[in-house]
């Protein structure tokens, strides 16, 4: 059953998303709360739940302002609760919230933070991945390990193919380029960024993305094959080294 989403612009270039619910809407993060109230009130959405990913400024900034003039309630991960606004209820993985179509199960995926949490809506075939796998890339790993990171990406790349990938930046023109640096011979590769190119110049999203794109053209899940190790020179290296390598290379970018 396909799900009601709406993209929603926040800061400078976050996003966040809506989730239309039979009652409220479900919000994933909230950057800032203007631009959410906004397409809130322009569709007559009342807003029910917001779902933190994890604790950093620019995901959370607008939970109060949102919290007092929606009456939400609050959920995020149960590890970063001490860093988060006020919780109704902490989560962790294996947890499902909301009901039928917008039912969404909590998936740990540490490494950009350690309490870092996706949703995935199973009936939507949607994951809401915020700072972990993001268009082309994945996050900084500002508090895990790779070998937490690696963990985590090979977890949401076990989705179904079909699964539409929400991440929470527009960063893809960025890691389009650097994506080119790691592997230049990828043809699906190539023609993704040209793709992404034309979007932007519309002023269009480059999310959300199939998983099954992803897996053809983003570096960071692709550590393990045959094709991209050659291309690093690093054919008998471990899968963790690999992607540790890659991810030093696009903090140096």
């Amino acid at each position: 059953m396909p799900l009601e989403i709406v993209t929603v612009p926040c800061l400078d270039d976050n996003y966040a998303y809506l989730v239309k619910g039979p009652g409220g809407a479900v919000l994933i993060d909230a950057p800032e709360a203007g631009p959410i109230a906004a397409a809130l009130e322009t569709r007559g959405w009342t807003l029910d739940t917001i779902l933190i990913t994890h604790h950093h400024h620019d995901h959370v900034e607008g939970v109060a302002e949102l919290r007092a003039r929606f009456g939400a309630k609050v959920m995020g991960p149960a590890a970063e609760a001490d860093r988060l606004p006020p919780l109704d209820r902490a989560l962790s993985e294996g947890d499902r919230v909301g009901e039928g179509p917008i039912a969404a199960d909590v998936i740990a995926v540490p490494g950009h933070t350690l309490g870092h949490v996706a949703y995935r809506f199973g009936a939507g075939d949607a994951v809401f991945t915020a700072d972990s796998l993001m268009a082309l890339g994945c996050g900084r790993l500002f508090e895990g390990t790779p070998a937490m990171m690696w963990d985590s990406l090979k977890k949401l790349s076990s989705l179904p193919p079909e699964t539409l990938v929400f991440s929470g930046h527009e960063y893809t023109s960025s890691n389009a380029r650097f994506a080119l640096t790691v592997e230049p011979g990828n043809a699906a590769l190539r023609a993704r960024s040209e793709e992404i190119d034309r979007l932007r110049a519309e002023g269009r999203p480059t999310v959300p993305v199939p998983l099954s794109v992803e897996l053809e053209t983003n570096p960071f899940l692709r550590a393990d094959r045959p094709e991209l190790r050659k291309a690093l020179g690093m054919e008998t290296e471990g899968d963790i080294e690999v992607f540790a390598e890659i991810r030093a290379r696009k903090d140096r970018f």
